[in-house]
């Protein structure tokens, strides 16, 4: 959902958005708030899940597009834009003729972005390594998309927003909106030992929330006031990354583009039940030398260890950080904006014409719509 948004943020000034995501997600809360129009359609995965649930499933992709057809008969779009997730899927289809723009976060794509990029004029990537698994589509590497709201700021200008202690190392610990209990867990575990060399900011997710009481209890007095848990952080979120010397995450997509941008190391954990997709992109920032990659099944083990070595290697950090800033990409979403621009001016039939033309801006009553928003990867 954020890369969609950052993208939408870029076109504002020169299109008209309708968001279409599906019922009952995320976005359908959050969407609205930034001021667009939202449409919501069934919708369901069919990736990974059991015999029982598949034929519901593929009976709400069916409902799905009908309600898609019916939504693009009516809004016209000129482009579409698609980021992710499998309401992306009946839409793609429900708009055939369609100049289409795929944006792929991850390094690999998701079964709906597989759909959607075969349907596309043009493929915008996060990295050069993922440039080759397109075939003759064309291809563009944009970098990450951020959020605009996340600014890189001084960690002692951050420190003092989020009351910490300036002079004190910070970790950084979260899995998503919902939480990771493996990674939280082995926080919880590890950390009157982390707690005696930094401060933490731990954002646990709805589900874990309800143990922090008790997990704070148990802390030596001593430690306590270094420990700030947080359910979930929103415009805050900026603070934490800046204000982190290290941070223990998932592998997801914003990884690739939040942590270049505030040039933070991390230990990275992928997901063991996210396919490929998660390893592939800390395998890659690994690589690239800004992060470590530690197992899910060994992570109460490894944790305390891979933090203190860290900690206590500040050439080693310092190496980490450079290597995550030399990857940021401040301007993805102007550009896959501008992609979004090249293929509506130049038309259904071959979305081939200048990269610097802009979209019209009358709106679905004067004929003439402008970019058609799909559901976007959750963090």
């Amino acid at each position: 959902m954020y890369p969609a948004l950052a993208v939408v943020a870029a076109l504002s000034a020169r299109a008209e958005v309708l968001w279409v995501g599906g019922k009952g997600g995320m976005e359908e809360q959050l969407v609205p708030r930034e001021g667009l129009r939202f449409e919501a359609i069934p919708a369901a995965g069919v990736h990974g899940v059991g015999l029982r649930a598949l034929p519901g499933n593929l009976y709400q992709l069916a409902k799905g597009y009908r309600a898609a057809r019916r939504i693009v008969r009516s809004y016209r779009p000129e482009a579409m834009l698609f980021t992710g997730g499998y309401v992306g899927v009946p839409v793609a289809m429900a708009g055939a003729g369609v100049p289409k723009v795929s944006y792929v976060p991850d390094l690999q794509p998701g079964l709906g972005l597989r759909v959607s990029t075969r349907l596309s004029n043009t493929v915008a990537v996060t990295a050069e390594a993922s440039r080759q698994d397109y075939g003759n589509r064309r291809v563009v590497v944009t970098g990450y998309p951020t959020r605009p709201e996340l600014i890189a700021i001084a960690a002692e200008q951050a420190r003092r927003r989020l009351s910490l202690d300036p002079d004190r190392s910070v970790v950084l610990a979260f899995g998503g909106s919902q939480g990771a209990t493996s990674i939280n867990s082995a926080l919880w575990l590890a950390l009157p030992g982390i707690l005696g060399m930094a401060q933490v900011i731990h954002i646990t997710g709805d589900r874990d929330w309800p143990s922090v009481g008790d997990v704070q209890a148990e802390l030596p007095e001593r430690l306590q006031g270094a420990y700030h848990p947080y359910r979930y952080l929103h415009s805050e979120m900026g603070d934490a990354l800046a204000a982190a010397d290290l941070v223990i995450s998932r592998a997801g997509a914003a990884t690739l583009g939040e942590y270049p941008l505030y040039g933070l190391p991390a230990i990275l954990v992928p997901y063991p039940h996210a396919g490929r997709y998660q390893t592939t992109n800390a395998q890659y920032l690994a690589a690239q030398g800004g992060a470590m990659l530690v197992n899910d099944e060994s992570l109460a083990r490894d944790l305390l260890p891979s933090v203190r070595g860290l900690l206590q290697d500040p050439v080693r950090l310092r190496g980490m950080a450079k290597a995550m800033s030399g990857m940021a990409t401040p301007g993805a979403a102007e550009a896959i904006a501008s992609e979004v621009a090249r293929v509506a001016m130049a038309g259904p039939a071959t979305g081939r014409s200048s990269p610097n033309q802009d979209l019209p801006r009358q709106g679905p009553e004067g004929g003439s719509t402008a970019e058609h928003g799909t559901e976007g990867e959750p963090k």
